[in-house]
Formats: structure tokens, sequence, C-alpha cells
């Protein structure tokens, strides 16, 4: 089966690179989601059953619902081992840059990518950056995990592809289509979905070790940001959520806690475009999405120092949250009637 996205020249390349065993590291972008982390493992998984050593780096630690993810513990973190994960990095052959397309979305790594000699790009959002010796590059494909399945079965790896390997693959396809209901889920998402069912996923132990592993003060903090951090604006057809260091430290936010909340203001009838705005640190966190024709990734390009997909975008600012969302306020009229619905 040919790799249906990509002409064959950089699945070739990639065959010639793995034509002997190897020492790879996998490295996903910062803030690991679950497609990050799903890729990454999955392909983990995959190399070694081909007979080549494998470690996977993330920037930092993910968040505690895809701790369980089969092979998720061996990972390096790198702000837990730092000197690890950089190690880890130059030993290697092959580096695999997974679910991201610039050098700085691996923060403190991002040195020690560009110092490895040999790269190779597997993504799925736009506007690639040229930094890899091999890249395969798919905007229209709905997660990286789906892109991993298509290019093992160009490789005609399928028997490398156990159930450890298909889990991880098939839990990031779900997180990034939004369990099949995104509009960047086609025919082939589903079929891709029903292969690896075939080899092994339990996928009511996914579906509920991602959606039912919530802590009561996660729940308590969704409340409170319906309620009390959420403004609708009908004439606008936008929702806006703003969540404050205090708000988070108030519901003992952990990482992770706050995946999906903007999806809810999306669901509300008549909204085109939802935000959430969210303090951290040393910066603010921006999320968008939209529906239909109204692309976000552009505005967050132009405005907020990110980029994405054209229906879910993020980005950040290094104003003060009250700042940022005025600034937000005050470039959506323009925006929205530039894009009409």
């Amino acid at each position: 089966m040919s790799y249906p996205s990509a002409p064959s020249e950089p699945v070739e390349s990639l065959r010639a690179a793995l034509s002997g065993p190897r020492r790879c590291a996998i490295v996903t972008h910062y803030n690991p989601d679950g497609d990050a982390m799903g890729s990454a493992l999955g392909l983990m998984h995959v190399l070694r059953a081909a007979g080549h050593s494998v470690v996977v780096v993330l920037p930092n630690t993910p968040p505690g619902f895809l701790h369980w993810l089969p092979g998720a513990k061996e990972a390096i973190a790198a702000d837990r081992d730092k000197a690890g994960a950089i190690a880890a990095i130059r030993e290697s052959d092959l580096l695999f840059c997974l679910d991201f397309n610039r050098p700085d979305r691996v923060a403190g790594l991002e040195d020690a990518l560009r110092a490895h000699p040999f790269r190779i790009l597997i993504d799925h959002h736009q506007d690639a950056s040229d930094f890899t010796s091999i890249t395969f590059t798919d905007t229209e494909a709905c997660a990286t995990c789906q892109m991993i399945a298509d290019i093992v079965r160009a490789l005609g790896w399928e028997g490398h592809v156990g159930a450890e390997a298909a889990t991880c693959l098939y839990a990031g396809i779900v997180t990034d289509s939004g369990s099949f209901r995104f509009g960047s889920t086609t025919a082939h998402t589903m079929r891709t979905a029903a292969w690896l069912m075939e080899r092994g996923v339990r996928i009511t132990q996914v579906h509920e070790s991602i959606l039912d592993d919530n802590r009561a003060s996660r729940l308590k903090l969704l409340g409170f940001t319906l309620n009390d951090r959420m403004d609708v604006l009908p004439d606008l057809a936008t929702a806006i959520i703003s969540l404050s260091l205090a708000d988070l430290r108030r519901f003992d936010y952990q990482p992770g806690d706050t995946e999906g909340f903007v999806n809810y203001g999306l669901s509300i009838r008549g909204i085109r475009l939802a935000a959430l705005f969210m303090e951290r640190p040393d910066m603010v966190k921006v999320s968008l999405r939209s529906k239909g024709g109204l692309g976000v990734d552009r505005f967050v390009q132009e405005h907020f120092n990110g980029g994405g997909h054209r229906n879910a975008a993020g980005g950040q600012t290094k104003e003060s949250l009250a700042d940022a969302v005025a600034r937000f306020r005050s470039l959506l009229p323009a925006f929205i009637e530039s894009n009409p619905a």
C-alpha cells in the first residue's frame, strides 16, 4: 500500500535510513498533547519491533490523562531530566521530529535539535520550516498519528504494529479529531482507525482513559470557567474565556486541566469563533477554535505569534491577560466582517 498523501521519495529515503539497526530519538513539541504523545510512542513501538533502539524525548511532562499510554513512563521529559534528554538526542543516529514544524516548538531542546545531523519531520501543521533531512508533511491529515500509520504501511511494516503501537496511534487520532467529529476527519481517518482496531485496540479503554480521568477540582474549574469567565458576544458570533493565574491556583490547576475548555464556547448556538486566554507566569496562552470557513490559523500567526490549523490554532503573547483580551476584542469586528458566514 502506498503512502496516500506524499510522493514515494521520502518513503524510500526513510527506508534507506532505517536499512540497518539505528539509535533513534523521537522528540515532540512543548506541552505534548494526545497526538504528540500517541505519534511518538506509537512510532517508538514500531521502530523497536523493526530492530532499532529508540528513546522518546519530551520538552516537558505531559498532562496526567496521557500517562496511561503504553510506554509513556519510559519517555525522558526535559523538565525533569534535561541533561538526559539532551544526551538522548545527541547520541542518536536519527532524530524524528513529530507533530511540530518549527524548531522553536521544542523549547529548551532547540539547540540540541538544530545540532543533530539527521532529522526526520512527520507533521500535519501548515507552513513547515525547512530544517529536516527527510520531510513528511500533510496538512489534510487529521493527526500526525494518522500519518505514522500511513508511513508504516508504505514501508510494508504492518507486521510491526502490535496492540501497544496501535493503541498509541488510535489515541492520538481520537484526541486530534475530537473523537472523529472535527472537519479534518475523513473516510481515510475512519479506515485507519478500523485498521488499528484490528491490531488490538480496546476502544473503550482508550476513550475512558482520555475522557473519564477527571479530578474533582478540574470539573469545578470547568464550572467556574463557564459561569464566571466566559463572555458571549452574539453580534460577533464569538465566545471568549479568560483565566488568570489566580483562577487556576484556586482550583489546584495541573497541566492539561483546561484541555477542551475552548470547545464549550464553540458549542453555543450561533457561535462561530471561540477563544481561550490563559495566563501563565511568563506569558498568556491563546487558543482559538472556529467553524466552517472562518480560518483562525493566519489570524493567530499575524497577531499572537502562533499558528496551527484552519479551524484550530494557538499562540501566545507577553501582554497582560487584560491587554491580550482587549486587543483581541479590538480586532474582532474587522476579522468577523472579513469572513462572513
